[in-house]
């Protein structure tokens, strides 16, 4: 499998399996279940992008935003049964372009959430946003609701860049909406693509230093891949740069933001140690997380069952399932010999993996079921050595794809 095939969809990490035998006599939690997070996906955009395989659809004139939200609280509601009495420790407003909904709305979403679901202090709150559709104002009132971590849709600081991307914001817009974000933030991440068409190294290398002089705690940093149905699969852009170039460029930006206190620590995120995205956190540790709005994908833990979750990808559909009763997901559970790799998936993906215990704790079977795979990929040196640690070797980290792949079952 190549890391273009683990996909992210609606926020959620995913992987592909044809396993679908029932866990519920073969898990047992023994202690607390993971932690919980929740995922709300906005799904409208003022134009899709070329790039972009999330669930987003280009949207004309207002977003029926009173529609949308009654039947997110529906969506909401259907879920409850399955996390009562579970606290919610990390909420992420994703799309799509969610700062496309007004501040009214924005408020509103918040309340039905805090109205249905009890918030652990401090909870992290993210919204997404893009600096083509956002005013100083709207991201006041977005904080005055609860909202305490923005993340900016940003891409590139060329203009040529952004043109050849299908954004519809130019460099200087995008450098004032990290103005007025961090004057209405505390946590501000900025999202960046480098090997993009035509780029070269000192292209790239400018749009990491313009990203540092803003002083933010966070960046997301990806490289730009030709997904699956979409127009850049089916009509390639010319220009995009080679291997060699894009490594290059990954190299040059690591050496970057380690220059300026910043550490890798997630393949695409980049951050000062106290300001790790905790949400995106839960999902590397495989903890348990509920997706609603359309397209959206969860992931929810019982004391004997893990099953993950997919809503309809089409608004309408979506919001006339919620209006007839119908059911708004399909439901798949996770078999104990898919936990292996679906956990490393996720686990391995952080530059310095998770805890052991982890395992037992977040799929509720013992870790002996991974020993002769821990002890393969020990040997190769991909994995490192250490017992109380599931870790990536230098190696490893290199030949992400090849290291997860031992663990499938």
């Amino acid at each position: 499998m190549q890391l273009n095939e683990i996909k992210r969809n609606g926020g959620q990490v995913i992987a592909s399996s044809n396993s679908v035998i029932p866990l519920q006599k073969n898990v047992q939690f023994t202690k607390s279940l993971p932690p919980l997070s929740l995922y709300i996906h906005v799904p409208w955009c003022v134009r899709k992008c070329p790039y972009c395989d999330f669930n987003s659809h280009a949207h004309q004139g207002k977003i029926p935003e009173d529609a949308y939200l009654a039947a997110l609280e529906q969506d909401l509601i259907s879920v409850l049964p399955s996390v009562w009495g579970r606290a919610i420790h990390t909420v992420f407003i994703g799309g799509g372009t969610p700062s496309l909904l007004s501040s009214k709305a924005l408020d509103r979403l918040l309340t039905i959430v805090r109205n249905l679901f009890n918030l652990a202090p401090g909870t992290e709150i993210t919204m997404e946003a893009n600096p083509g559709t956002v005013e100083a104002s709207r991201f006041a009132d977005y904080a005055a609701s609860g909202v305490n971590r923005i993340s900016l849709g940003v891409q590139s600081f060329n203009d040529d860049s952004l043109k050849r991307l299908g954004r519809i914001h130019d460099s200087e817009q995008a450098k004032r909406a990290i103005v007025m974000a961090q004057e209405a933030f505390a946590r501000v991440n900025i999202d960046l693509m480098y090997a993009l068409p035509h780029q070269t190294l000192a292209a790239c290398q400018q749009d990491i230093q313009t990203a540092l002089s803003f002083g933010t705690e966070h960046l997301s940093l990806y490289n730009l891949t030709l997904e699956p149905n979409t127009v850049f699969a089916k009509y390639p852009p010319d220009g995009i740069p080679d291997d060699d170039l894009a490594g290059d460029m990954q190299d040059l930006l690591i050496d970057m933001t380690a220059s300026q206190g910043f550490e890798q620590y997630e393949v695409s995120a980049y951050a000062r140690q106290y300001a790790y995205c905790q949400h995106n956190l839960n999902y590397w540790q495989f903890g348990d997380y509920i997706g609603v709005g359309p397209g959206a994908h969860g992931k929810i833990s019982t004391h004997d069952s893990i099953h993950r979750t997919a809503r309809v990808k089409n608004p309408d559909s979506w919001m006339q399932k919620v209006q007839t009763g119908e059911q708004l997901a399909e439901s798949r559970y996770l078999s104990y010999k898919e936990l292996p790799f679906e956990f490393m998936l996720n686990a391995l993906r952080l530059k310095q993996g998770v805890p052991t215990h982890y395992f037992a704790d977040h799929c509720g079977i013992n870790l002996n079921i991974m020993l002769p795979m821990i002890e393969k990929a020990v040997n190769k040196g991909l994995l490192d050595s250490d017992p109380n640690r599931l870790k990536a070797t230098p190696l490893g980290w290199r030949y992400l794809n090849d290291l997860q792949e031992i663990f499938l079952l």
